[in-house]
């Protein structure tokens, strides 16, 4: 298991923690549970993460885009805090590297494994909450996600590539595609998952994925070359 420097994790976020514990909780994956002290992993910080940062995006979209409709802060919402948008984010700053799993999930790809790396996001601003409040959560959300957020607005990428394909489809009269996982493969905290996408009744390519999410926008990301 990886050792990571708490001190220097906090001068990046730029928030000296009063429970170094939740710090460490909110950096372990599930992969060290069997490991002697380790009693929790990231996911129930993860789980509170995940709505705290839809609030704080959505207040943030709902006040900065007065004029916009549901519909459109619903899609920048969801591209801002998407496996991609986040996994990103993870990567760009370095904070993967804090992550605390095992030599077996690290040996199989685990520190780029873009779900974990989202899922890290959300256990730190779980994290900050718990330990700060809305306060050192909105910290981190301006910090390393809104300038990701206004990147992804201001260019235009608020669709996914199933959004896309869908569309696509759609305007040629076909009904929605349909993705089928057709193999999983790997043990189960490491699976990786193979998803073809079917358009108008034909399998037109397919994807992998670290998760049946990621599998599919992979795939649609292929279909939407093709189509």
């Amino acid at each position: 298991m990886m050792t990571s420097n708490l001190k220097s994790l906090q001068d990046l976020l730029g928030y000296t923690f009063k429970n170094e514990g939740i710090l460490n909780t909110a950096l372990t994956h599930r992969s060290c549970l069997n490991e002697a002290g380790v009693s929790e992993s990231y996911e129930r910080l993860e789980f509170l993460g995940d709505a705290v940062l839809e609030m704080i995006i959505s207040v943030y979209l709902f006040n900065k885009y007065p004029d916009k409709m549901e519909g459109y802060l619903t899609a920048a919402r969801s591209a801002t805090v998407r496996t991609e948008s986040l996994s990103k984010i993870s990567k760009d700053n370095g904070i993967d590297t804090y992550i605390k799993m095992s030599k077996g999930e690290e040996s199989t790809g685990g520190r780029n494994n873009p779900s974990i790396l989202e899922d890290v996001i959300e256990s730190l601003i779980g994290a900050l909450y718990c330990d700060g409040g809305i306060d050192a959560s909105t910290r981190f959300f301006t910090k390393f996600i809104l300038p990701n957020a206004q990147e992804i607005i201001n260019e235009d990428k608020l669709k996914d590539a199933k959004s896309i394909l869908q569309e696509k489809v759609q305007s040629k009269g076909f009904a929605s595609p349909v993705y089928k996982t057709i193999n999983e493969s790997g043990p189960d905290h490491d699976k990786t998952f193979e998803v073809v996408v079917v358009v108008n009744d034909k399998e037109i390519t397919t994807g992998s994925g670290k998760s049946k999410q990621e599998a599919e926008q992979n795939a649609a990301s292929k279909a939407n070359k093709l189509i």
